[in-house]
């Protein structure tokens, strides 16, 4: 008998009732997926106003967003991947601690999440912009190509030359060379730890990696894999049809570059901030990644979020851990870029609008 069998699963009310709302109506539930609702559910765009802000999250005011089509094998001679959308966040607003705009912005890769086969830009707005304007960082989101139609290692591979073509066009985007860090929450997460495993091997250098309930051993045997195999919102069906899209038929799920726990050596990554919902299914591996890397002596931060269920970061409106989460990720990015401080105080964020 499953822990969530026997334990009634603790999450806030509007939590609860939203995680209600999206497992009833199978908004992200690919194991009940006919390739039809696949390619509905990826061509949903989220529009910003006032009624999906108090979901989805405020977009701040002084943040542009920019979509830039590039050709990554011809940009960073990485013949393995395939042309994409960057899009960009800028901050306009003052920068923390004083900082002047004219020295360039530090460089965020963030990778969405959605299984390796969902989800796209739009989901990751407020994260990215929030940390664009709290920060004072250049983000920029990757819409890496997504399983079954390019199996691993194709986004892998986008993820790697995403960060290769930011770092080499630093100077046309306004941003700095040695201040680069990736992000990902998900299967965005373990795109990020992968990348920055890469990046170790044959650059450029990573200064921080911030891993938000990150996916990091498709062996998907952790206890709490079982104790939420139903959910909510992410169950163990959904996982199998997930890690089945992304690994194709010759894929293997021990590879460290797809479970990057499994990699014979973490010595040398850099320092990261890992982020766990107690509630989900992926918890004890994020937990397992953590100790992997402290072993690894990587300076490592783990928060484990308690009432926090899986993809939290995506409906910060209705789940409380949200806010305290992104204050998290805003100040470990000051820190690796050595912002201190009243810096890091200006990262704090308000509350959401209850």
């Amino acid at each position: 008998m499953t822990e969530q069998a026997t334990h009634p699963v603790d999450i806030d009310v509007r939590t609860r009732l939203f995680t209600w709302f999206t497992d009833r109506a199978g908004v992200i539930a690919i194991s009940r997926m006919t390739a039809e609702d696949l390619a509905r559910a990826r061509s949903r765009r989220l529009s910003h106003n006032v009624v999906t802000s108090r979901v989805f999250g405020p977009m701040p005011a002084d943040v542009s967003l920019t979509d830039l089509r590039v050709d990554l094998a011809a940009s960073t001679g990485a013949t393995d991947a395939g042309p994409t959308t960057l899009r960009v966040y800028r901050p306009h607003g003052p920068l923390p601690g004083g900082r002047r705009r004219g020295d360039g912005l530090p460089i965020v890769l963030n990778y969405h999440g959605g299984g390796g086969s969902l989800g796209n830009l739009d989901q990751s707005d407020w994260l990215c912009a929030q940390v664009a304007a709290r920060v004072g960082a250049l983000v920029v989101s990757v819409d890496y190509r997504l399983a079954p139609e390019h199996p691993y290692p194709a986004g892998r591979d986008d993820g790697y030359a995403a960060l290769v073509w930011a770092v080499r066009h630093a100077d046309a985007l306004g941003g700095r060379t040695d201040q680069v860090a990736v992000m990902g929450d998900s299967a965005g997460g373990n795109l990020a730890a992968v990348v920055a495993m890469m990046a170790r091997e044959a650059g450029p250098a990573i200064d921080a990696q911030v891993l938000i309930y990150p996916v990091v051993d498709l062996s998907l045997e952790a206890p709490s894999t079982a104790a939420y195999e139903r959910g909510p919102l992410l169950t163990k069906a959904d996982m199998d049809v997930f890690r089945a899209n992304y690994l194709g038929p010759d894929g293997d799920p021990t590879d460290p570059l797809c479970s990057p726990l499994l990699a014979p050596d973490h010595r040398g990554l850099p320092r990261a901030l890992v982020i766990t919902a107690k509630v989900d299914p992926l918890h004890d591996d994020g937990v397992a990644y953590a100790d992997a890397l402290r072993a690894a002596e990587v300076p490592t931060r783990h928060r484990d979020h308690a009432r926090a269920v899986h993809g939290f970061m995506s409906f910060p409106g209705m789940c409380r851990a949200a806010t305290a989460a992104l204050d998290e990720i805003c100040v470990e990015l000051g820190g690796a870029f050595g912002l201190v401080g009243t810096a890091q105080e200006d990262m704090k964020s308000p509350p959401l609008t209850e």
